[in-house]
């Protein structure tokens, strides 16, 4: 008999879930429109749809919303023509009507969901910094026990996201997110320091959070108990699979 046949098997069926997929909507950076980072909220649609949750997309106003030109597939000049995911997205018959009218969050009843995951992008650090109402809906969801998830520039609310108690949520916390190697890069692409702050600089001045990022561009994302946080766009999928896991205990 061969020592090379290798047997796997996986799961199939999940238990019945409903997530909350959340986007930035569309805001000006130097004078050019950004928005959410594709693949980090198509990515974890789709494995929440294979798992066989329902999956709703939220959005600070509701409406429409867009893709970062950078990562849209669909972009000539964008750096990620082969995300099939995301192309499959916006054609699909009812998904793809749901990037012109999403739900507004003032319409998200916590309550309904089991867990939120937040994509980053370039419109997150613009548009979430100083929408409390935003940052309300974070606490409520952590404090309520859903599996909190944020990816890449959406990890930034965990700068200033509070709980009841005046407290951050990112208090006591180990997580990751966009980290300033990657800045860096971002940086040298347009000639020009890009975005007024870095996540990982600023994480770093609080000294009771422990934050911590792997090389750049390398997939990365920490649980902590109902926290679930990843660097960046190729770390979406490890984190749908904390999600996912979290969500089977």
């Amino acid at each position: 008999m061969s020592n090379n046949v290798i047997k796997r098997h996986g799961q199939h069926t999940y238990p019945e879930k409903k997530v909350l997929c959340l986007v930035s909507n569309a805001a000006l950076l130097e004078g050019m429109q950004v928005g959410f980072f594709a693949e980090e909220m198509t990515r974890p649609f789709f494995d929440f749809i294979n798992a066989g949750y329902e999956v709703d997309v939220a959005s600070p106003d509701g409406g429409a919303v867009v893709f970062d030109g950078h990562s849209n597939p669909e972009n000539p000049k964008g750096a990620y023509p082969n995300d099939l995911v995301s192309i499959g997205f916006v054609h699909h018959t009812v998904f793809g009507k749901w990037m012109e009218n999403t739900i507004p969050i003032a319409d998200v009843n916590v309550a309904d969901y089991d867990a939120i995951c937040v994509a980053g992008g370039g419109a997150p650090l613009i548009t979430f910094k100083d929408d409390l109402k935003l940052h309300q809906l974070i606490a409520d969801f952590y404090q309520a026990g859903k599996i909190t998830c944020l990816i890449c520039h959406g990890t930034s609310l965990l700068l200033w996201t509070k709980l009841s108690d005046g407290t951050l949520l990112a208090d006591g916390k180990t997580w990751t997110g966009f980290a300033d190697s990657e800045e860096d890069m971002i940086n040298e692409t347009f000639g020009k320091k890009v975005n007024e702050y870095t996540i990982e600089t600023e994480a770093r001045k609080n000294p009771n959070t422990t934050f911590e990022v792997a090389g750049a561009l390398e997939p990365f994302a920490i649980r902590d108990g109902k926290l679930i946080t990843a660097q960046q766009q190729h770390s979406s999928y490890l984190a749908s699979q904390f999600v996912i896991e979290a969500l089977s205990e």
